[in-house]
Order: structure tokens, then C-alpha cells, then sequence
């Protein structure tokens, strides 16, 4: 088993909404941290901790970041971060699993499952660490956390669907070595 740092630099956090029910709309959360105890003989015994804050929160659109900040949906003043915390990890295939853990979002916490993938682990020999990478993508209802905020469209319909991607980018390191 060894312990490795989520690489911020090289890692991301992504999500997508349905918007106006005829597009996709995504953005990203620019501060991502954790822990992984990853062991590549039994990655069944790993695990991982991760946090994102959620004033980071990211669309390229400053009106809308501003909303997704507030009350009506992250509360970021209330609810600084958003955790997973695994509880289980289950391999489906040779690069394959299941992640199960506990999400938390607005100080509501329910247990969700990301489909991983493990692309494998790479020496960083000029920093003197290993570095594995990842991707994890699960969907989840919104409302199930209290993000309830929405508007009826005229036409029919919803202003933001109520199932939203989330997709996991991530590399991590070891903690290099100190004397």
C-alpha cells in the first residue's frame, strides 16, 4: 500500500447539467485536494479522501458562478467543501472498478458509486515520486443534496436538469521521500 498526494496540477474535477433541455452545459471546480492509499496488488483494499472547494466553482461565466456560489445551490459562504470518502472498492476488470463513498454537499452526505478506470502508474524521476492516474465518473440527482433551485421554461421543461455528471480526472504522487 502506498499513500499518494492528489496532484492538483493534474487533476480535475468536472461536472455537466443539462440546460435549457438542449445543451450540455459544464464547468469545473478549480480546487480539488486529497488523499489516495492506493495498493496495485489488492486494489480492492485502496481508498481515497478528496475535497473540493467549492467557491472554486468554475463555467466561464461570472453571473452564473456567482449563483452557483450562493444560497441557491453551494452556499459557499455556509458550505465551504464538498468530500468523498470511499468505503469500498470493488475491481470489475483489469483496469477496471467501482468506487463507493460517501459524498458530502451542503452538509448532506449520501453514498454514490464512480465507474473508475486506473491508466496505470509512471516513475517522476526528476522529482523522485511515482505517480498513478485515474478517471471516475458517477451521476448523481442534485435535489438529493438540497440543490433544488430551478426554473419552469415557457415552452416546457427546465431551466437545469436535476441529474448532473460528475467526472473525475486524477493523478497523484507519492510523498516524495524526506531525510
Amino acid at each position: 500500500m502506498a499513500t499518494y498526494t492528489i496532484d492538483t496540477a493534474h487533476s480535475m474535477a468536472e461536472f455537466s447539467v443539462r440546460h435549457m433541455m438542449i445543451s450540455t452545459m459544464r464547468g469545473v471546480f478549480d480546487d480539488l485536494t486529497g488523499t489516495l492509499e492506493f495498493d496495485k496488488e489488492n486494489p480492492a483494499a485502496s481508498s481515497i479522501e478528496a475535497v473540493i472547494k467549492t467557491a472554486t466553482v468554475n463555467t466561464r461565466m461570472t453571473d452564473r458562478d456567482n449563483h452557483l456560489r450562493g444560497a441557491d445551490f453551494f452556499d459557499a459562504e455556509t458550505y465551504p467543501e464538498m468530500t468523498f470518502k470511499s468505503t469500498k472498492v470493488e475491481v470489475t476488470g483489469d483496469n477496471t472498478g467501482k468506487v463507493t463513498g460517501d459524498l458530502t454537499i451542503r452538509d448532506t452526505t449520501k453514498e454514490v458509486t464512480f465507474d473508475v478506470t486506473y491508466f496505470g502508474e509512471m516513475p517522476n524521476t526528476p522529482f523522485g515520486d511515482e505517480r498513478v492516474g485515474f478517471t471516475g465518473t458517477v451521476v448523481i440527482n442534485r435535489e438529493d443534496w438540497g440543490l433544488n433551485w430551478n426554473q419552469a421554461l415557457e415552452a416546457g421543461g427546465w431551466l437545469v436538469s436535476k441529474e448532473v455528471t460528475i467526472n473525475i480526472e486524477l493523478q497523484a504522487a507519492t510523498q516524495p521521500v524526506t531525510a
